[in-house]
């Protein structure tokens, strides 16, 4: 029975690094074992260190977010509460959890008979009730200062690792040095983290997309480190960070009220999302990969499924390029982001059907005065978009 297990163990392994697969023609992993110029090549192996590097990562983010990030929210106002808490109702409580939490006009006029409510009250009291659930500005807050922190510092590490080998961009396979394994190593447990508190994190509109986002970076990171491309891949991991912790820092400037100087970091963040996404990515980074490497090398297994990889995280920069600019051109066109486009994370609990409610103890407006659009680029909808 061992014998058998270790012989499938053997050949699942060989499978897993079959050089036909990983490999162009007339290369071995013997190739990449020796040494180059006093450096060693990336092993596959080396791939196991980012679980225990990643857990170590989550656990730092959680001591960031406390001591750190908190602090910080508390300090610029950021209150340490939740919306306001829906009036106990039993019988709404119950239409609530079990029926709906968007009831129609007949519902809401067959609750109002039944209570003795106006429906205008009964619209407001289901508004507030999932309000309640959302989670509160800190929350979002220390969040996004974590990934601005990160962010920021891999993208400085980047540029400054990459401005010290500026000599290696003509070529095609780079010898391991230990920054590049660092910088590799490092992305690769961080994404790692963000895949699994994706779960745990506020649930954003963008969940799915955000998923498929982390699978495709893990995948790239991974692939590209293995085969040796790590090339292509310093210069893509560098080139989404640049945009990625200004998207953050907008993101920290909403929640904490500071809508001019959000509303600028937005406009600077879209100019270098359209730029780099857009523009440098595709006929730059997709043109190397896909015509110039066809040219050099030539395709091989491995080398259509990197591509691909590629091809669909551009698909990606596609969809969230639409939405950045439909958010900004609604923002020119209308001095705000209307209700109806609003994420409901987001949305003020005090709109609803472009009327307001009357204040009553029901009514009252929800204490997250952060979510407001007040007539400048509608950050609230956007930054959790």
């Amino acid at each position: 029975m061992a014998t058998a297990a270790a012989g499938a163990l053997s050949l699942l392994w060989g499978w897993l690094w079959s050089e036909r697969f990983w490999l162009p023609q007339n290369v071995s992993w013997a190739d990449l074992e020796g040494p180059a110029d006093g450096y060693g090549y990336p092993r596959g192996q080396h791939i196991l260190s980012v679980f225990p590097l990643a857990a170590g990562i989550f656990f730092v983010r959680l001591l960031f977010e406390r001591f750190i990030a908190k602090p910080c929210a508390l300090h610029i106002g950021i209150e340490d509460s939740g919306p306001y808490q829906a009036q106990p109702n039993a019988i709404l409580e119950k239409v609530f959890i079990s029926i709906t939490k968007y009831p129609d006009k007949k519902r809401l006029e067959g609750l109002s008979k039944q209570l003795d409510w106006n429906v205008r009250k009964i619209q407001c009291w289901f508004r507030h009730r999932r309000n309640q659930d959302k989670p509160p500005t800190l929350t979002k807050f220390c969040e996004s200062m974590w990934r601005f922190t990160f962010y920021l510092f891999i993208f400085c590490y980047g540029i400054r690792f990459l401005w010290s080998v500026i000599p290696w961009f003509g070529t095609i396979r780079r010898p391991l040095s230990s920054g590049l394994y660092y910088y590799y190593i490092m992305e690769l447990a961080f994404y790692w983290s963000l895949m699994f508190s994706q779960f745990t994190d506020i649930k954003r509109k963008d969940f799915l997309i955000m998923f498929v986002h982390h699978l495709v970076t893990i995948g790239l990171i991974s692939f590209s480190y293995i085969n040796n491309m790590v090339r292509v891949g310093t210069l893509v991991m560098c080139l989404h960070d640049v945009s990625d912790f200004l998207l953050e820092a907008a993101k920290l400037a909403n929640y904490a009220k500071y809508q001019r100087l959000c509303d600028t970091l937005f406009v600077i963040f879209s100019a270098v999302f359209m730029v780099t996404r857009l523009g440098i990515y595709p006929f730059w980074i997709l043109n190397t990969t896909l015509f110039e490497s066809w040219e050099i090398i030539g395709p091989y297994t491995s080398w259509w499924l990197l591509n691909g990889l590629l091809v669909i995280l551009q698909v990606l920069h596609v969809i969230w390029s639409y939405l950045i600019a439909r958010i900004a051109l609604k923002a020119l066109i209308r001095g705000k982001v209307s209700k109806d486009d609003r994420s409901d994370v987001e949305s003020s609990s005090e709109e609803d059907d472009g009327t307001t409610c009357t204040k009553s103890p029901c009514d009252s407006s929800s204490s997250n005065g952060a979510n407001r659009v007040n007539g400048h680029m509608g950050s609230s909808y956007w930054a959790e978009e």
